[in-house]
């Protein structure tokens, strides 16, 4: 043990003097940060098992932590898994990302979250977000590392969707409106006479370009349908295909900006 504190009282003195050096400014300065790295390494290993060899409680909190380590690894691997095999991301380009921090939090629920990928891993404004069960939002805001989505169910968001056979129509929050849907449900509008039924799909209908949104994405499952007979095209409640509250991995859809100009076309008559 005295060995021990003497071998500690040489590596804390060492530290004073790289400190004062790199304060100072003196040249050689990383030369000698990387020496004292390459001495106080194995230094560290010698001492944190003299310190630590007797208690049996440090040891089960270190055996606790590499424990729940490998269950959050081995859970974001499935994850994972289950969003490579999504019929969103089936032959098409994505970033995964993890959910880092949920923001605001509307009448519906949350409304964005905070995403760990940013304009380094390729990602900007406008691009769809998914995760294995189907659409998460879009991306309004990025910054190097980070990204902010906006999520399907904000009040804020609304997307252009077919239903079923082929109805076309539009979903936003169930808060909103005219008919307010239960808590977590999205509303349908429909923008076209046709029949709609409980258990519809409901797709996105595509942007142009594919920005935000590329065809097909699963957005949810038409759940009731409005029989207001006075209403001239019924509104129906969604049940999302997301659930918002508990997202973690996560998708970018990478659509690459379309770089062909189109060719101008001169009308007859």
């Amino acid at each position: 043990m005295h060995r021990s504190r003497r071998l500690l009282a040489t590596l804390v003195a060492l530290t004073v003097v790289v400190l004062a050096a790199d304060l100072a400014g003196a040249p050689g300065t990383d030369a000698v940060r990387s020496a004292a790295g390459t001495v106080f390494g194995p230094a560290e290993e010698l001492l944190s098992p003299a310190v630590h060899r007797d208690d049996p409680s440090a040891r089960e909190a270190r055996a606790a932590t590499d424990a729940d380590t490998l269950a959050a690894r081995a859970t974001e691997a499935a994850a994972f898994q289950r969003l490579l095999r999504a019929p969103e991301t089936r032959g098409r380009a994505f970033v995964p990302a993890r959910v880092v921090a949920v923001g605001r939090t509307g009448a519906a629920g949350p409304e964005r979250v905070t995403i760990d990928a940013g304009t380094r891993d390729g990602l900007r404004t406008d691009l769809a977000v998914v995760d294995a069960d189907g659409l998460v939002g879009r991306v309004v805001a990025v910054s190097p590392w980070t990204a902010d989505v906006l999520l399907v169910g904000a009040a804020d968001l609304t997307v252009s969707v077919r239903v079923g056979s082929g109805v076309l129509g539009s979903v936003g929050s169930g808060a909103t409106g005219p008919r307010r849907q239960r808590a977590g449900e999205l509303t349908l509008t429909p923008v076209q006479r046709g029949v709609v039924s409980r258990g519809d799909a409901v797709t996105t209908l595509g942007s142009l370009d594919g920005t935000p949104y590329l065809p097909g994405l699963r957005v949810g499952t038409v759940t009731e349908v409005d029989s207001d007979p006075a209403a001239l095209v019924p509104t129906a409640g969604v049940a999302p295909a997301v659930d918002v509250s508990t997202l973690d991995v996560v998708g970018v859809l990478v659509t690459p900006a379309r770089a062909t100009p189109r060719t101008a076309t001169t009308g007859g008559g």
